[in-house]
């Protein structure tokens, strides 16, 4: 298994009535099912914040402006269709004033469309979220904001 230490960027996403944002994948390499704020890798030359906004607008639909400038490193180790993730993350906060804004993925890699099982607001997370600390992720960022 090959490794890798992208640099990657993530949005926790609350809507107004503490409902969070969770995008559904399956890895066909190991067959697992996982749940995960929308986010991911930074291209060259991008600051964490400007991956993380238009990561949230490719992945959803919504406005990468609703990101804010405020941060918690969250070091992550998983491993994603075949190959081991061993890094820091930043995890963002973006906040909505609708209940249950519309999620409508755009922008998404041909890798992501296969991967890609939908998406849901919820206010329990479920099993299989990434990553396993995202509750404590949550709690940090809406004490910060």
């Amino acid at each position: 298994m090959t490794t890798s230490d992208r640099p990657a960027a993530r949005v926790v996403c609350l809507d107004r009535d503490g409902r969070v944002l969770l995008m559904h994948w399956h890895d066909r390499v190991s067959g697992l099912d996982v749940w995960e704020p929308p986010g991911g890798g930074l291209d060259p030359g991008e600051t964490p914040l400007e991956a993380a906004r238009r990561e949230l607008t490719e992945e959803t639909g919504l406005p990468g402006a609703a990101v804010q400038d405020l941060a918690v490193e969250v070091g992550r180790d998983f491993s994603w269709l075949g190959v081991r993730y061993v890094k820091t993350e930043s995890f963002f906060l973006a906040r909505f004033p609708a209940s249950r804004p519309q999620v409508t993925p755009g922008a998404l890699t041909q890798e992501e469309r296969e991967a890609y099982l939908g998406c849901r607001w919820t206010r329990r997370l479920p099993a299989g979220v990434e990553p396993p600390t995202l509750a404590t992720v949550i709690r940090q960022l809406t004490t910060l904001a």
